[in-house]
């Protein structure tokens, strides 16, 4: 139930998206009031107990909201358009969009960089990883801990890498612009977790397939 909520106001935050920067005052107000929402469920858990600093961090995840909104929403518009456009040469239209991408990119590396910096002012390192998985749905965790249950046997070593690679996909999710891309940058990291798993002799068919088996079990007997 918590992911779906969670999910469902994701979605609401972004369907909002244009609102923020073409509405009235008053959709602008309510775009703002749901990204703070959005915001407030995260910092209230980091455990702070001055009120005035959680909403100062509430504040600082709430902007950065509304700051990667303002990347993404031009940036898919200029590509609808031209996509639109049948005028123009495939290549030509191909070369614009990759143009185009790797300007939101930079926008997009450079204030990811800036919040981090933010955070770091009033977060210890613990509180910020909990921001950042409040911000991609636990799905860095959760997909963790689903390894893990499903190939308890692995090397440290093995460990590890599926961690960092899990942890390189969440901030790249950090900045994504939807729950979708959100959750597809997971998915191409876990194609890089299985291709190296792989390469390491390590046999995950038969071990998903038992996993899931358990997992549908679980949920019978519930």
């Amino acid at each position: 139930m918590r992911k779906l909520t969670l999910f469902a106001l994701a979605f609401c935050c972004f369907v909002s998206a244009g609102f923020a920067q073409q509405g009235t005052e008053a959709e602008r107000d309510a775009y703002r009031k749901v990204i703070t929402g959005r915001a407030d469920k995260i910092a209230v858990t980091l455990g702070i107990q001055d009120t005035g600093k959680k909403n100062v961090v509430r504040d600082i995840i709430a902007d950065q909201y509304i700051a990667l909104n303002d990347i993404h929403s031009p940036r898919d518009e200029k590509i609808k358009s031209l996509k639109a456009d049948k005028s123009l040469d495939k290549d030509v239209r191909a070369a614009r969009i990759s143009q185009i991408e790797a300007e939101a990119g930079a926008k997009l590396a450079r204030l990811h960089n800036d919040y981090m910096i933010k955070l770091g002012k009033q977060l210890s390192k613990d509180q910020i990883e909990k921001v950042k998985d409040g911000m991609t749905y636990s799905v860095l965790p959760i997909t963790y801990k689903g390894y893990m249950e499903m190939l308890p046997d692995l090397k440290v070593s093995q460990r590890e890498q599926i961690l960092a690679y899990l942890t390189e996909a969440r901030e790249y999710a950090v900045s994504a612009g939807s729950s979708d891309k959100k959750h597809g940058w997971f998915g191409k990291y876990k194609g890089k977790i299985n291709n190296y798993l792989s390469a390491e002799g390590v046999e995950t068919k038969k071990a998903r397939e038992e996993w899931e088996r358990k997992l549908k079990e679980r949920e019978q007997s519930k």
